[in-house]
């Protein structure tokens, strides 16, 4: 009787005593105009009931959302990406699902993991790199967690959680296993870990990931009867690259990045299976990023695609730097099989994940992010005209091949990830004189004041 339970608690999440109800709307018009967003509040003397239009159109029970966000983890790391290096699980994960190949995310940790969660760019929430974690304040930012549970989602935080203030119980979330600091192994790299809040000891030869794990299939267990959000931000593949449980004895630096990449892999299948042991894999979205592009410490070719090593790397304003992978599978749900060209950003999964629960948006908050739930529900929708990041005071707007950054230097894309061409400002180019208005129009309609 568990999916009765799940639809009668969907069903009262959404009509149980509910006075107030707040929601920002956003217009996306037609190329070139600006977004406008207004927020408005309205005193209900009735049950509010959420659009079926907002609601995931396969199925009458609220999905479960898990977010795997791999450490590090650019497009030159994983096999379906075009990396060098195997990943079988999560090869499966894209054949089986909706691959978008144009993903941006912040180039750095902190900047890109509070854009995924608040739904606002850096500029906004002030965390524009890794050493202004305390810019973000709860009194004043709303994340993902929060907005979920207003639909009846139970949430948990099962990771790194770096970069950011506080802790994820301060931010909404319900349940956290959270470890300190980067790259969390074994004990060498740090004897503690929290659980709920409270310190817990890292035993001499027990791995995290593994204790991640089994801390993940202990939550969706426990609630596999109502809808669950996870957000899984793994240790893997962030340095320092050290062995892995399957690692053999001896292994050079090459062969260690190899055995991470794999023993990530390896957890990510493990999770599906669970999810499939549970009878919940047709009812849960799955997600598999990374914050941003790789690092590859101790791997001197460089991170490469298609053989190709790709324009830079973590930390740059590049496709090396902000392009990662976005792997989306909800089976029965998501087209199998599919590669997509649509523009996302990290800004889209806040937006996204709340059309797919049926949950307002919170009010008087300026969100960046365009949903593409229709996409992963096999529909056109309407694709982003372009994306943004940034690191520090510096950014870029790229649309489907050029990239105009704050200080006005221009690319030509084309040849991307692989090479990022200059694009001289007195070209006689047409399209790029064309280009470079537009996304010029597109910087100045942000209003960022740097």
């Amino acid at each position: 009787m568990g999916w009765l339970r799940r639809i009668t608690h969907s069903y009262h999440t959404h009509t149980n005593d509910m006075n107030f109800y707040f929601a920002d709307i956003y217009f996306w018009k037609s190329r070139g105009t600006r977004i406008v967003s207004f927020a408005f509040s309205l005193a209900l003397a009735f049950a509010f009931v959420v659009p079926t239009s907002s609601r995931a159109a396969s199925t009458s029970i609220t999905p479960n959302i898990v977010f795997i966000l791999g450490d590090d983890v650019g497009i030159g790391d994983i096999g379906c990406t075009g990396g060098p290096f195997a990943s079988p699980r999560i090869n499966a994960m894209a054949q089986g699902g909706t691959q978008f190949q144009y993903c941006y995310a912040a180039p750095l940790c902190g900047p890109s993991r509070c854009q995924f969660l608040t739904g606002r760019y850096p500029f906004r929430t002030g965390l524009i790199n890794n050493h202004v974690w305390n810019a973000i304040q709860p009194s004043h930012e709303v994340m993902i967690p929060t907005v979920l549970k207003q639909a009846g989602y139970v949430t948990a935080s099962i990771g790194k959680w770096g970069q950011m203030a506080l802790g994820p119980l301060r931010w909404g979330f319900d349940e956290a296993l959270v470890f300190n600091g980067n790259g969390h192994y074994w004990r060498a790299q740090g004897a503690n870990y929290s659980i709920n809040g409270v310190t817990q000891d890292l035993p001499l030869g027990t791995y995290l990931p593994d204790v991640m794990h089994s801390f993940l299939v202990d939550f969706i267990t426990r609630h596999k009867d109502q809808p669950f959000f996870v957000y899984y931000p793994m240790s893997h593949i962030h340095a320092p690259i050290v062995a892995t449980p399957d690692s053999k004895p001896g292994a050079n630096a090459n062969q260690l990045y190899a055995d991470n990449v794999a023993y990530m892999d390896k957890l990510v299948g493990k999770l599906l299976d669970e999810l499939d042991r549970l009878n919940l894999r047709q009812n849960t979205l799955v997600i598999f990023s990374g914050d941003n592009g790789t690092a590859m410490p101790g791997i001197q070719a460089g991170s490469s695609v298609n053989g190709r090593r790709v324009y830079k790397a973590k930390a740059h304003l590049t496709e090396g730097g902000c392009r990662v992978p976005c792997i989306v599978n909800w089976p029965g749900t998501t087209p199998a099989g599919q590669v997509k060209t649509d523009l996302l950003d990290y800004s889209d999964f806040f937006v996204t994940f709340a059309a797919l629960a049926g949950a307002p948006l919170p009010a008087g908050v300026k969100l960046d992010g365009h949903s593409f739930l229709p996409q992963i529900q096999g529909q056109p929708g309407q694709p982003r005209d372009w994306v943004f990041d940034q690191l520090d005071t510096n950014y870029y707007v790229r649309d489907a091949r050029w990239k105009l950054t704050n200080d006005r230097q221009m690319f030509d894309l084309i040849n991307a990830p692989w090479v990022e061409a200059p694009v001289a400002v007195n070209t006689k180019d047409p399209a790029a004189i064309a280009a470079r208005k537009q996304l010029q129009a597109d910087i100045n309609s942000l209003h960022i004041g740097y």
